[in-house]
């Protein structure tokens, strides 16, 4: 009875250690399988362009000095008149035209100023706009700036609200096709990539766009932009 109690025990040892085997084998393979269907791939795709801008900015700033407010004020309006003319008279439009209220410093009221009297006791900073669609013809006049300093008005050096803006607002229809041409090259490393590795390339597992950047293309062409966007794609690969 003993005898035959070891026998039973030992066949179902046997079967025990064979249904783990192939229990374990199952289990392998399966990994080994959902580990080939996770291998993957990221890459990233890049579109860049250059646009000219389609909107100009252009603060034209001129200072006035004077001893007396009437006389300031009088000469702030004829140099604002002479300077609207002036871009009238280029093919600029008087809608495109903006004129600011004037910055009045009073020098005598300064508290920290120099105990040298100043020869002009008021100063005056204004500031003529132009906002204009118009590139080319803006940037043309620009160039011809000088001739209104020959007329007496006076310009300061450059400084930061001085500076021309150049916008580009088209990015809404620039957007698709840029985003279009980066999944296709970001397709085709991926493709390079799958082929050198004797693999097959599948549906994407997750894609992400990255943010557009516009900038200017060089300091002297503030006017022309470069856009770029990277897209950045990962795909499942088979063999």
């Amino acid at each position: 009875m003993q005898h035959n109690d070891k026998v039973s025990a030992f066949i179902s040892g046997i079967f025990l250690f064979l249904g783990l085997s192939v229990l374990g084998y199952l289990l392998a393979n399966a990994a080994i399988e959902y580990k080939q269907f996770e291998r993957s791939v990221t890459v990233k795709g890049l579109s860049e362009h250059e646009y000219t801008a389609n909107i100009v900015i252009w603060p034209i700033q001129f200072t006035v000095a004077d001893n007396s407010l009437d006389s300031l004020y009088k000469s702030i309006d004829d140099s604002s008149a002479k300077i609207k003319l002036f871009l009238e008279k280029n093919n600029i439009k008087a809608t495109e035209i903006s004129i600011s209220v004037p910055a009045i410093t009073d020098k005598s009221a300064q508290q920290y100023s120099s105990s040298a009297k100043a020869k002009f006791r008021y100063a005056a900073l204004q500031t003529v706009t132009v906002y204009s669609k118009e590139i080319e013809t803006v940037r043309l006049v620009m160039t011809q700036l000088s001739e209104l300093g020959k007329q007496g008005i006076v310009f300061p050096r450059s400084n930061y609200n001085s500076k021309t803006d150049y916008l580009f607002t088209r990015l809404n229809q620039v957007k698709p096709g840029m985003i279009e041409e980066a999944t296709k090259k970001a397709r085709e490393v991926a493709q390079k990539f799958a082929a050198d590795s004797q693999s097959t390339l599948g549906k994407i597992k997750r894609a992400s766009q990255g943010q557009f950047s516009i900038s200017a293309r060089d300091k002297n062409n503030p006017h022309i932009k470069k856009i770029r966007v990277v897209s950045t794609i990962e795909y499942y690969l088979s063999d």
